[in-house]
């Protein structure tokens, strides 16, 4: 099992920037790929970004490319989401997921472990 922890949410003026980390735990060495989804009220998870653990491959939304970025950090088994100039439709909660395989990153549901959400907040 791999455990994930978040942290780093809060509320921010649009415009600004938070940095959000995922940190991992347990069985790290089957992990291939990181990625961060969100959730706002009354909507499905989506995409946010993802990197392979190995290549460093980066991926993101359409809504968040030029914004947001991803990183990672293999020997503290942590994975970082830059997020500058937010925009109040960022507003969700923010998940880490780890998988064992690199197909289909974009897809939540083929990720294996979660973390619990950190409340990103941006108001207007």
């Amino acid at each position: 099992q791999v455990q994930l922890v978040e942290s780093g949410g809060g509320l921010v003026q649009a415009g600004g920037s938070l940095r959000l980390s995922c940190a991992a735990s347990g069985r790290t060495a089957s992990i291939s790929a990181m990625g961060w989804f969100r959730q706002a009220p009354g909507k499905e998870r989506e995409f946010v970004a993802a990197i392979t653990w190995s290549g460093g491959r980066t991926y993101y939304a359409d809504s968040v490319k030029g914004r947001f970025s991803i990183s990672k950090d293999n020997a503290k088994n942590t994975v970082t989401l830059q997020m500058n100039s937010l925009k109040p439709e960022d507003t969700a909660v923010y998940y880490c997921a780890a998988r064992r395989d690199t197909v289909a990153l974009l897809s939540s549901q083929l990720y294996d472990f979660w973390g619990q959400g950190t409340q990103v907040t941006v108001s207007s």
